[in-house]
């Protein structure tokens, strides 16, 4: 049997399984047939953030940001050089707490920007203050190595 690796497509939730040799060969959506993996970090809602997390059997990589934080806007390009980088072999999300104040309380995000690291639904590193493209692929990395 060939092992398969689950996500979440970007851009309807669905569910997809994908043979795990197969992730870096461009696989798209069975429901609405969008490619599974862009290169760029996922914006979710709350909600949204909730099903991909439960999900996605691949590491992800969330940024937890605000629109008013100048540092959390000054590293949106890093983030989405990492997505560049660490995709298929991690999911990269982006939250805003503007809009998810129940999940940053929750998770107790308590500065902005913070990466949150989670594999199999929970938690495992996490990080605070902005970093450049580099450093957000070599901490990703060494907390979850995916080579």
């Amino acid at each position: 049997m060939t092992p398969t690796t689950q996500i979440a497509c970007p851009q309807c939730d669905a569910a997809n399984r994908v043979p795990t040799a197969r992730l870096g060969d461009g696989p798209r959506c069975g429901v609405c047939k969008a490619p599974l993996f862009t290169g760029k970090p996922v914006a979710l809602s709350e909600l949204r953030f909730r099903r991909h997390l439960r999900i996605c059997e691949l590491p992800v990589l969330v940024d937890f940001w605000a629109s008013w934080c100048g540092p959390c806007r000054a590293m949106a390009p890093a983030f989405e050089a990492a997505a560049a980088t660490l995709e298929p072999r991690m999911r990269l999300l982006k939250v805003s707490t503007e809009e998810a104040p129940g999940l940053a309380a929750e998770l107790a995000i308590s500065s902005i920007p913070t990466l949150a690291l989670f594999a199999a639904g929970r938690e495992i590193a996490r990080q605070a203050g902005a970093l450049p493209a580099g450093r957000i692929i070599a901490w990703a990395e060494s907390v979850f190595p995916t080579k």
